[in-house]
């Protein structure tokens, strides 16, 4: 992804900027932990984080996965071993290279996905109607900006907000 040079910016401004997103982000990990607590029998936050991104990015590579994630290699390997061992995940060998693994969602991988998704969707819209539409095109604009910033893929791949969300 391209990245933009920085613009210049007032100090006071970066700061009440940095407080408003620090105290939106806030709100968007309660709804994130919610999301996620009727399937924290089967998962932990950074496990579905792996299932965000296999929703996301289909058949991946362990290697790449780890890169994702911004963990390494051995970290990523007992994520994707608890998650095999939850029916949530496949993960074989490559058969173009025998030396890497490849990762994909089992259809009960999916159903996980889309169940909590949902409900962080839901939730964030209740939000969301209590703001003008005014208010609701300023914050997708702004919010727009700033996954673009951060390097996050658009909505429109598959499964926004999944946890940027890391």
């Amino acid at each position: 992804m391209e990245q933009r040079p920085p613009t210049q910016v007032d100090g006071d401004e970066l700061d009440a900027v940095t407080s408003a997103v620090v105290t939106g982000s806030r709100l968007l990990v309660a709804i994130a932990a919610r999301s996620l607590a009727g399937a924290q029998d089967k998962v932990t936050l950074p496990q579905f984080r792996m299932l965000v991104v296999l929703s996301v990015h289909g058949e991946t590579k362990l290697v790449k996965m780890a890169e994702l994630l911004n963990v390494n290699s051995s970290t990523a390997m007992r994520m994707a071993d608890r998650l095999v061992a939850a029916g949530l995940i496949v993960r074989e060998v490559n058969p173009h290279n025998r030396r890497e693994s490849l990762m994909r969602l089992t259809a009960e991988g999916r159903r996980l996905v889309d169940e909590v998704t949902g409900r962080r969707r839901e939730e964030i819209a209740v939000i969301l109607s209590r703001m003008t539409s005014d208010e609701r095109s300023a914050l997708v604009a702004a919010m727009a900006a700033f996954t673009r910033a951060g390097g996050e893929p658009p909505e429109d791949i598959r499964y926004p907000l999944g946890w940027p969300d890391a």
